[in-house]
């Protein structure tokens, strides 16, 4: 299994992402936020899935941690597979479709390409309990929803082996203006 993949980016064309690895060159399906802020010839680390199928493999690509295990998550809902994921995180970043699944946003999920209102269903009902609590912060007393795709902390907590759901949990009460090792210590010790 592929785990990661670092290297420069050589081309991009449709949804891929062609990473050079010391001469070598890997075709990366990546999200549409992941594609954006790939740029060629700058060094990219993207975390993979690589799916084995008998007649291909593919490698799926994310720029965190945390959206990769949401896709995992994702694929594990029957009529999902690994286009349609991609599709779910392509629609606002891994972070929106988490906290969208959260909130039973069947609505957000459905306007991802080639998934229906059925399967929107099936991913809000099969997953929301699973992907943690919607995360907001208030700003003047209006929730504004928080992007954690580059949130280390939780990515942290995730790479240790928690869910996504007990990462969230774990750091929804600790402040998040301190440094991401010291969350990252109160959220180990479950301050």
């Amino acid at each position: 299994m592929i785990a990661h993949v670092v290297g420069t980016v050589a081309e991009k064309f449709g949804n891929a992402v062609i990473v050079d690895v010391q001469g070598v060159g890997y075709e990366v399906q990546v999200a549409q936020p992941d594609f954006d802020a790939a740029l060629i010839d700058e060094t990219v680390k993207f975390f993979t899935y690589h799916h084995v199928r008998e007649q291909s493999q593919e490698l799926f690509g994310f720029a965190s941690l945390a959206t990769k295990k949401l896709f995992e998550l994702l694929i594990t809902v029957q009529g999902v597979g690994p286009k349609a994921a991609l599709a779910i995180l392509s629609i606002g970043g891994g972070e929106e479709a988490r906290n969208a699944i959260a909130q039973s946003d069947s609505a957000f999920v459905a306007r991802a390409t080639g998934v229906g209102k059925k399967i929107a269903e099936r991913v809000v009902v099969d997953l929301s309990d699973k992907v943690g609590l919607p995360v907001s912060i208030s700003h003047g007393g209006a929730g504004i929803p928080v992007a954690l795709s580059g949130d280390e902390a939780l990515e942290a907590l995730v790479a240790l082996g928690y869910t996504l759901q007990d990462a969230t949990v774990a750091l929804e009460k600790i402040d998040k203006t301190l440094p991401t090792s010291e969350r990252v210590r109160q959220a180990l010790q479950g301050a």
